[in-house]
């Protein structure tokens, strides 16, 4: 009986490990469209009706939050110039999952031609449509 009880639990565990892999890489597909400035492969991994917010905190001017539309969202990711060289380097994932929904904190860093610009947490909640993860929710914090 014990053993039934330990290969139920790996199995679990495997399980586990195995969707929040798929919630990893739906990330990492985001950020890689982002990095080749490619909306398309953006929207492979966003749904239609996905939220945008951003929390910018300033100790001089206060804290603000913000909010774009997906359609600008896209806009502005497609006319990000060739010249400009950026990254957004993930520094790791906190992934929870229940059922159909899950959510991930993605502390970065941003960086524009090499020089730190900016630093904060993504927050990103996914939804599991059919076979698929889409993000239907992203909110970042911005600070200097």
């Amino acid at each position: 009986m014990r053993i039934y009880i330990i290969i139920f639990f790996l199995l679990l565990g495997l399980s586990s490990n195995a969707q929040k892999q798929e919630v990893q890489k739906c990330i990492e597909s985001f950020f890689e469209g982002f990095h080749q400035r490619d909306s398309t492969k953006i929207k492979l991994v966003c749904s239609n009706k996905m939220i945008l917010q951003s929390i910018t905190e300033s100790v001089v001017k206060g804290n603000k939050l913000s909010d774009e539309s997906v359609k600008e969202f896209y806009k502005s990711i497609a006319s990000i110039p060739s010249s400009m060289k950026f990254q957004e380097k993930i520094l790791s994932y906190t992934i929870q999952i229940d059922g159909a929904m899950a959510h991930v904190w993605t502390p970065y860093e941003f960086y524009l031609n090499d020089k730190l610009s900016h630093s904060g947490v993504n927050a990103f909640t996914l939804f599991k449509e059919k076979d698929s993860w889409k993000i239907i929710y992203l909110i970042d914090t911005r600070r200097k």
